[in-house]
C-alpha cells in the first residue's frame, strides 16, 4: 500500500509541475470515441511527414503517463514517460519509417467522469501494407472533466510470441 501511495504523490506532483498543454481541438476530446481517434491519428503518418506534437499534448491531462512494456529474459519492465518524453523518444521513427496505428477492436468500461479503454491495435509502416508489422493492446485510461475528455495514462503491450492477443480483444467475425 505504501508504494500505491508514493506513487500517487509522485503523479500529483508531476501533475502540479507539468506545463498546461496546448489547447485541444474540440471535436478531439468531445467523446471517448473522439479523443481516441485523435490518439491513433496523432501519431501516424506517411514516413516524412512531422507529425503534430503540439495537437498530441493537447490530448493529455498535465501530468499524464505513456507507458511502454518490454519483455527481456528477466521479466517484463515498463518505461514510464510523460508526454514530452515519449515524443522525444518516439518521433526521429516515426517520421523516418512511416507509421500508421489503427484500432481494430475495444473493450470499454466507464464510470462517472473516468473510463478505460482496452484498445487493441495494428501497426503498419504504410497504408498499402497487407499485414500489420506489430499488434498489441493500448490500455487508455480517460477522464472527463466536465467540458472535454483527457487522456491520463496509455499502458501498453505488443503481441509477440509466447503473448499472443486473446481471442475476447481481437475483432469479431462478421
Amino acid at each position: 500500500m505504501k508504494s500505491a501511495v508514493a506513487i500517487l504523490l509522485l503523479m500529483l506532483t508531476a501533475a502540479q509541475d507539468a506545463p498546461k498543454p496546448p489547447a485541444a481541438r474540440p471535436d478531439d476530446v468531445k467523446s471517448i470515441d473522439a479523443i481516441v481517434a485523435a490518439l491513433y491519428d496523432v501519431i501516424s503518418g506517411p514516413a516524412g511527414q512531422k507529425r503534430d506534437w503540439d495537437r498530441m499534448k493537447s490530448l493529455f491531462v498535465p501530468g499524464a503517463r505513456l507507458i511502454p512494456t518490454a519483455a527481456s529474459t528477466t521479466g517484463t519492465t515498463a518505461r514510464v514517460l510523460d508526454v514530452d518524453g515519449y515524443i522525444q523518444r518516439a518521433s526521429a521513427t516515426l517520421e523516418r519509417d512511416g507509421f500508421f496505428e489503427r484500432e481494430v477492436a475495444r473493450t470499454m468500461e466507464a464510470f462517472g467522469n473516468i473510463a478505460h479503454v482496452f484498445s487493441t491495435y495494428e501497426s503498419r509502416h504504410t497504408l498499402a501494407d497487407p499485414t500489420p508489422f506489430a499488434r498489441g493492446i493500448n490500455s487508455i485510461q480517460l477522464m472527463k472533466d466536465g467540458d472535454r475528455w483527457w487522456v491520463v495514462t496509455v499502458y501498453w503491450d505488443a503481441e509477440r510470441p509466447g503473448n499472443p492477443i486473446p481471442s475476447q480483444y481481437l475483432p469479431k467475425a462478421r
